[in-house]
């Protein structure tokens, strides 16, 4: 296992991960498992985090059989709901199988622990393990029975399956917190894009930058005014 320790940033602190580095964190928690003799029959991966380390777990530890579960507690980029809560709950036969539930990262810890609980109590598996490529140990009230990589200082990390849907949560945030700040209301793209960097110390590309203030335009936070070149708050 290794330690990741990212230095911080302003605001909040943000590390863009790639997908090769995800392919490379999964392959070596699979070799974890493996060492500790653990054989799942089925994996369970959390919705929405867990779909993409699950399945690449299922093709490092040879596992047919892929289900999910839909444990939620963040409902916006690096801000967290009180609890967690099973959505869609429904029930499954699993007493013949050994199985292992899969998340992206452990934070608070809240959802895979409530995800390993629900899946215990309502699908009775022969045996349950827990894991994650990251848990961020400092804060999480859970740890999981495997990962990879232990976080000691907290981080939102910037996966890329959550790519455009962090990017325009955080572009809200900052036309939102800059306007009761400031009141700051009118923004050139340039503005917005070299604000994002200062504020979050990444840079995802205009087609991401483009696409997130467009749904921005349509949950109407934002309005574009093609006289001026202009994005302008209008949710305040």
């Amino acid at each position: 296992m290794i330690k990741y320790v990212v230095k911080p940033l302003p605001k909040v602190k943000v590390k863009l991960v790639s997908w090769e580095e995800i392919v490379d964190w999964a392959w070596n928690l699979a070799k974890i498992i493996k060492k500790d003799g653990y054989k799942p029959d089925v994996i369970v991966a959390l919705a929405r985090g867990g779909y993409v380390p699950g399945r690449l777990l299922c093709d490092f530890l040879d596992v047919e059989n892929l289900l999910s579960i839909q444990s939620q507690h963040w409902t916006e980029a690096a801000k967290a709901e009180e609890r967690a809560i099973i959505k869609f709950p429904y029930k499954v036969d699993l007493s013949n199988y050994t199985v292992l539930v899969v998340d992206d990262i452990v934070d608070t810890g809240d959802t895979l622990k409530l995800a390993r609980d629900y899946v215990a109590e309502h699908w009775n598996p022969k045996q349950l393990k827990t894991a994650a490529l990251q848990w961020i140990s400092p804060v999480a009230k859970f740890k999981p029975d495997y990962y990879y990589i232990e976080v000691t200082d907290w981080t939102w990390f910037q996966y890329p399956w959550t790519r455009l849907e962090d990017t325009y949560q955080f572009i809200k945030r900052i036309v939102t917190e800059t306007y009761k700040e400031t009141g700051k209301k009118e923004w050139t793209y340039e503005e917005m894009v070299e604000t994002f960097k200062e504020w979050y110390g990444i840079d995802v590309g205009d087609r991401y930058y483009k696409d997130a203030l467009e749904i921005l335009i349509e949950k109407k936070i934002l309005e574009y005014n093609e006289e001026t070149k202009k994005y302008i708050y209008i949710a305040g």
